[in-house]
């Protein structure tokens, strides 16, 4: 049995996800999508495909007939308007799936802590930054503790629409705590780059690590594996390179960063993601990582329900 869903936001990640479910999910079944500019793409795609829509935003939304039906909503939009969707979605008993970085509920990333809040009322898939490089810091933090970690997400200009642009402060914010929260850093940054070159670049991301000496193979399976189990979703995520490690010289300015030790070690990782370009290029792969991050977030929730239904 298929849980409905609905998307709020028509611009390129909402209609990037919305063709996601309908192509790829076996467990999800669309059943509206809603927006606020009358005239976007993604209202005119949703017409063609049969999927309810509306372009007045959340209120719309719970007014369609279909609404009555839903279970799980996906907000595509920001953080701000994310806010007042979760006011009024929660108090009906709607799931949310954030893919903004309002952050209101607890950090989600599918391979590392996927199964820990099927229950809650409101997830956060952090941003593509996170859904690129948290799975890494957790994969070297599983083998050694990480006193710091750091990323960089470069992604092409053009693929930074105006929520990404309107959103910058919260992503590096919300993508440094869940580099905490979820990875288990003792410390946390990020940086965002946006790249204006043209031909746009797709995605890139760069992870810093700063751990105490320690078995440097069993660190690099660790992140391989870790890559194989992201790339099961979203097919375009690879290690651009070896994983490469550098002793910190003791007079490094790193060291301020990691209890006193005799040794320590930088290991960096380099990623490329690329996108499956069901609706947006394949150089948007920041988008595609987000959206495939979501889709199979409330499949396991939509599973876990079922499952409890088959159970009485």
């Amino acid at each position: 049995m298929s849980s409905k869903v609905a998307v709020i936001g028509s611009g390129n990640i909402g209609t990037d996800l919305m063709i996601k479910i309908l192509r790829l999910s076996e467990g999800l079944e669309i059943a509206a999508m809603a927006g606020i500019d009358p005239a976007s793409d993604g209202l005119a795609r949703a017409r063609r495909l049969k999927v309810a829509t509306t372009h007045e935003g959340v209120e719309g939304l719970v007014s369609l007939d279909e609404f009555a039906e839903v279970d799980i909503v996906f907000d595509a939009t920001s953080a701000g308007a994310h806010r007042h969707h979760d006011a009024i979605l929660r108090p009906l008993g709607r799931t949310l799936v954030d893919l903004t970085p309002a952050a209101l509920g607890p950090y989600v990333v599918p391979p590392v802590n996927g199964d820990a809040h099927l229950d809650a009322p409101n997830v956060n898939m952090v941003t593509c930054g996170g859904q690129a490089t948290i799975p890494v810091v957790a994969a070297v933090g599983s083998v050694t503790p990480v006193h710091y970690g750091e990323i960089v997400a470069s992604l092409a200009s053009r693929s930074a629409g105006p929520g990404t642009r309107a959103n910058i402060d919260e992503f590096t914010e919300t993508t440094s705590s869940a580099i905490e929260q979820v990875s288990g850093a003792a410390r946390g940054k990020a940086i965002i780059v946006l790249n204006p070159a043209d031909p746009p670049l797709i995605m890139r991301d760069t992870v810093h690590c700063l751990v105490s000496d320690c078995a440097t193979e069993a660190v690099t399976a660790s992140v391989e594996e870790m890559v194989g189990r992201v790339r099961a979703y979203v097919p375009g995520y690879r290690l651009k390179q070896k994983v490469q490690y550098e002793k910190v010289a003791a007079d490094d300015p790193l060291r301020t960063l990691a209890p006193a030790a005799q040794e320590l070690l930088r290991v960096s990782v380099f990623l490329e993601v690329e996108g499956a370009a069901h609706y947006l290029p394949a150089y948007a792969g920041n988008l595609d990582i987000m959206t495939s991050a979501a889709l199979r977030t409330a499949e396991r929730m939509a599973a876990r329900r079922a499952g409890e239904v088959a159970s009485r």
